[in-house]
């Protein structure tokens, strides 16, 4: 795991800390590195429930930090021309891999959340953010367009005409906001706290049907309507045959919370 994030456990839930406080968590190398190693390791646990993204110090990110690159040009080129996974390079896979998660993951936002920052926040499930957060596509200062998987994240959650004005001006918009053009879920003055009740209402069901429904979504969103019923069949079958499955119709049919969930047997 990089320096520059870390992991740290609190029973079932999992947060995952960009700690460069110094630097606002903008994304050099070290970054990429560990935010790809932890997504890595979390995708392969079968207890976590939940996964916190969040940034030390003053920020949750700033953004890439562009002089960091300038210096090393070819990491630079590795990072964005080298393959990720089979369609993408490693700039949108530290992105993009959260996705593939089981766990739901959801972004905890105060400060800066900017470029870089925001396309990794909007990879998450669910963004809580603090009133006094400033989100921004940042790109466009530096001449670019979001290359870190922002055309796949934002419209799933935006329209088009949104995500060209909010890409084209590279516009700062506060919390209520981001809220208003659907970039963040919810806004709390509290954004952990608000997340974690989230978590845990969400830790109340069984994780496999918790990650199938989150699959089911990630793949569906887009497709035609007889693929997303095939994939929806396809998910559902699955369920049926899952011990957690068999916990949830007892806890449903009987009272109190009912026999623990076991660990998830579900892969994307």
């Amino acid at each position: 795991m990089s320096e520059r994030v870390r992991i740290e456990r609190e029973g079932a839930y999992a947060h995952v800390i960009l700690s460069r406080p110094e630097k606002r968590n903008a994304f050099d190398w070290g970054m990429f590195e560990g935010l790809l190693a932890a997504a890595d390791e979390l995708a392969k646990e079968r207890t976590t429930r939940a996964i916190f993204l969040r940034g030390e110090g003053p920020s949750f990110s700033a953004g890439l930090d562009v002089a960091s690159f300038q210096k090393t040009p070819l990491r630079a080129l590795q990072v964005f021309l080298q393959p990720g996974s089979s369609i993408a390079n490693l700039a949108q896979d530290v992105c993009l891999r959260w996705r593939r998660v089981p766990a739901p993951v959801l972004a905890v936002i105060h400060g800066h959340c900017f470029g870089a920052g925001l396309q990794l926040a909007l990879a998450a499930d669910f963004r809580f953010a603090h009133p006094d957060a400033q989100l921004s596509i940042m790109e466009a200062k530096w001449g670019l367009i979001p290359d870190m998987g922002g055309s796949v994240l934002l419209r799933e959650l935006v329209g088009i005409d949104v995500a060209k004005m909010l890409t084209m001006t590279a516009r700062v918009a506060d919390a209520r906001s981001a809220k208003s053009y659907g970039l963040v879920t919810e806004v709390a003055d509290d954004p952990l706290a608000a997340a974690r009740a989230l978590a845990d209402e969400i830790a109340t069901r069984s994780p496999d049907a918790v990650a199938a429904a989150k699959a089911l979504f990630q793949e569906t969103w887009t497709q035609p309507e007889k693929d997303a019923l095939a994939t929806e069949r396809r998910l559902q079958r699955h369920m049926f045959v899952t011990k957690n499955q068999r916990v949830a119709v007892k806890r449903a049919f009987g009272k109190g919370e009912g026999p623990p969930f076991g660990p998830t047997r579900f892969r994307p």
